[in-house]
């Protein structure tokens, strides 16, 4: 990635982009066979971006037919996967081409500042499909240990036809996260966006196009979960269905699920993710800056936000002076201002949801921030809350609201870290080997980060236990297993028996 631009270069980019407006089904853009659209929104000026197509059932049994022939013929399932690779790498390269269109067209429409956009989420996302492309041609079958007279193979074969269900936090990075390893496998795929995020999707899918997927391998519908993504969920031919997002909706896909044909259902969640500081930390304004990134990194809009520092008393005062002082430095502003950290919420209601929370203090005590921006942004704001069991400690606010716990030994920190229906990501800080190492075996998370805040990278598993996750992992080779299905070939190598008579 290039050195960054300045806001009016960044702004002057926004205003030259053609924006997409249709589904992309069967390897061209199509309006909703309903006719109707649905507006989209810069959530950072409110201002109307254009209109995309409002698909409904229709659309989507459209989009799993063309996937569904795309995957029986083979153009893709059975390609060699040397020449599946050549197609995802000659993929990469245009994302690449087009990288600075990209951040551009995902900050407008999400409200992400285009610092995070231009160093973490484009870049991330084109690594990330790239990793799962030169896997291919290096991911080995089995042979079972079997008698002298059978030989026992354990095969993967793609799972079929996909249904990949997005979220708006991370429109691109998780556009990667389903698309690498389902495409690197085989599968033939019908993608909902978010309603919120639909303009990188088609984007993307137009660029795979070009760089020689088939047609009918990636096909993008889009409307709102009512009419495209239950309609997906609940599509007899779809094998399989990968969620990323709310844990409500999440359930829903299980039933969606369990109703029709038992497809199989990969879910990532929600998370009130723990940040422990123990007494014995090694660096409180390492320590600080961590927790601020934490918490506040794309706007609190991240499902492995460290939204709850739990922080031994001992510490408290001197951990806190620092973290307010990075605090500080997380500004507000207009996302195409490379200078600014804190970009604009999703959508009006989401900003109402989240500026909901700072009038539910109650009992807890403000100590940075608690106001509003006109538009959709919020101040970083911390609250001191009097223990684990406060609203804003429990629920997943999914803005830039950190609460802070206050404890007294490891042991009460870990039991409150654990105190929660989530699992998704925790992190411990804590100078003693001994501690971190049964601090991270003792919390119940699928991510833990020792003296960090993170998600770990493309080769680490990600997902969660509990209420945060279910069926699978994205990222690292072991995404590969959701998209595949196992089968067992025994053959016989044994002589005939002589059936012959006396």
């Amino acid at each position: 990635m290039s050195d960054l631009l300045t806001r009016e270069e960044y702004e002057a980019i926004a205003a030259s982009l053609v924006l997409p407006q249709n589904a992309f089904i069967d390897g061209r853009f199509r309006p909703a066979m309903s006719g109707d659209t649905f507006e989209t929104t810069n959530p950072a000026t409110g201002k109307v971006l254009t209109t995309i197509a409002a698909c409904g059932p229709e659309d989507v049994d459209l989009a799993v037919e063309k996937a569904r022939e795309a995957f029986e013929d083979g153009r893709w399932s059975r390609l060699h996967p040397g020449e599946r690779k050549e197609v995802l790498i000659r993929f990469c390269k245009l994302l690449e081409r087009n990288s600075r269109e990209l951040a551009v067209l995902e900050s407008i429409d999400s409200g992400k500042t285009i610092y995070d956009c231009e160093t973490v989420d484009v870049p991330e996302t084109i690594h990330c499909i790239k990793w799962h492309a030169e896997l291919i041609d290096k991911i080995y079958d089995q042979v079972a240990p079997a008698s002298d007279n059978h030989i026992a193979m354990i095969v993967r074969e793609p799972v079929g036809v996909v249904g990949l269900v997005l979220p708006w936090n991370f429109p691109l990075l998780m556009l990667a996260w389903k698309i690498g390893p389902s495409l690197a496998a085989g599968c033939s795929l019908v993608i909902k966006p978010a309603a919120e995020t639909t303009l990188t999707a088609l984007r993307v899918a137009e660029l795979a196009s070009q760089a020689g997927l088939p047609d009918g391998v990636l096909n993008i519908v889009t409307g709102s979960g009512s009419k495209v993504g239950e309609p997906l969920g609940r599509h007899p031919d779809v094998d399989m269905v990968s969620f990323t997002g709310s844990t409500a909706t999440g359930r829903r896909f299980l039933n969606y699920s369990s109703e029709t044909n038992l497809k199989e259902v990969v879910l990532e969640m929600g998370g009130k993710n723990p940040c422990i500081v123990m007494d014995d930390a090694e660096d409180l304004d390492v320590t600080a800056a961590h927790v601020v990134n934490g918490a506040f990194w794309n706007m609190g809009e991240n499902c492995s936000a460290a939204s709850r520092l739990i922080v031994h008393k001992d510490v408290k005062d001197a951990l806190l002076e620092r973290v307010m002082a990075h605090a500080r430095e997380w500004n507000v502003g207009d996302p195409l201002d490379p200078s600014i950290r804190v970009g604009a919420l999703v959508s009006k209601s989401h900003f109402d949801k989240v500026s909901s929370y700072l009038e539910k203090v109650d009992g807890g005590k403000v100590i940075l921030g608690g106001k509003t921006v006109e538009g959709a942004f919020v101040e970083p704001t911390i609250v001191d809350v009097p223990g684990n069991n406060h609203l804003l400690a429990k629920e997943e606010i999914f803005g830039p609201i950190l609460t802070v716990i206050t404890v007294s030994s490891f042991e009460e920190a870990i039991a409150v870290a654990n105190d929660t229906e989530y699992g998704l990501a925790a992190s411990i800080f804590t100078s003693n080997v001994k501690r971190a190492i049964r601090g991270a075996r003792a919390l119940r998370a699928g991510t833990v980060t020792v003296n960090s805040f993170g998600e770990g990278d493309i080769s680490t598993p990600f997902g969660g236990y509990k209420q945060s996750g279910f069926g699978g992992r994205d990222n690292s080779i072991h995404a590969h297993d959701q998209y595949t299905q196992l089968k067992t070939i025994w053959l016989d190598l044994s002589d005939p028996v002589d059936q012959t008579v006396g």
